[in-house]
């Protein structure tokens, strides 16, 4: 049975030796939400991803995936883009489509040679070949080709020039449905708001506020970047 929530902390901590990166993290995500996990560096936004890709396993709490601890079971339902580059730069594009063809039951290989021609890659190009920019636009369009309840974003438009970075949150949207959810870790969220539906703030391992995005722009009158630099005082 599909539950409400694609994403589920329960007094979710990560300890990396004696530094506490999570910290009691309780919250929840619905389906069909484009959703910002924004903080500053170091505050635990790659390791709740990590954590929920089963990259990681909890220190306390518990993390769950529609209802189930992260797994087998739940890796089909989570698309995951690292914040770097880790695809094997000796594969060409073609070669590393048919590779996540033959991975995974629910990549859409039509959807992902329509993304490659419309930003004029060249997809007989080894990896190794192409510009840091453009290998991280292969690696976002293998992510997003996948038929995914749950994409995990991790700094997507890092390396992008802003032109690319319309085309990037573009892509997203036009390429999750009411039952999936997308969250966006990222710094540069004047780019991203116009897309986001929520945003979660996280500091040193903690969640400092989670609400609607309309809520914030309604009732305080402000972007949700003014909100964040007021926050955070930066």
């Amino acid at each position: 049975m599909m539950s409400e929530n694609i994403l589920e902390c329960r007094s979710l901590s990560k300890n990396y030796g004696n530094v506490q990166a999570l910290k009691n993290v309780s919250l929840s995500m619905t389906r069909g939400k484009i959703v910002g996990l924004l903080g500053p560096n170091g505050s635990g936004k790659t390791t709740l991803i990590k954590l929920a890709n089963g990259l990681l396993t909890p220190t306390s709490g518990e993390i769950l995936i529609d209802g189930a601890n992260p797994g087998v079971d739940t890796k089909k339902a989570v698309s995951y883009l690292t914040d770097c580059v880790c695809l094997p730069d000796w594969m060409t594009i073609d070669e590393l489509i048919s590779f996540f063809k033959s991975f995974y039951d629910n990549f859409n290989e039509l959807k992902a040679y329509e993304m490659i021609n419309n930003l004029n890659l060249d997809s007989g190009k080894k990896l190794k070949t192409l510009s840091k920019g453009n290998k991280e636009k292969v690696q976002l369009i293998l992510a997003m080709s996948r038929d995914a309840d749950l994409y995990l974003l991790d700094e997507p438009m890092g390396g992008v020039d802003p032109a690319t970075r319309d085309y990037i949150l573009n892509t997203i949207i036009s390429n999750y449905n009411q039952n999936s959810t997308v969250v966006i870790s990222t710094h540069l969220i004047s780019d991203i708001e116009k897309i986001l539906d929520e945003f979660i703030f996280i500091n040193n391992g903690e969640i400092v506020m989670q609400d609607i995005v309309d809520n914030v722009r309604n009732e305080k009158g402000m972007s949700i970047d003014s909100l964040f630099r007021e926050v955070f005082k930066c």
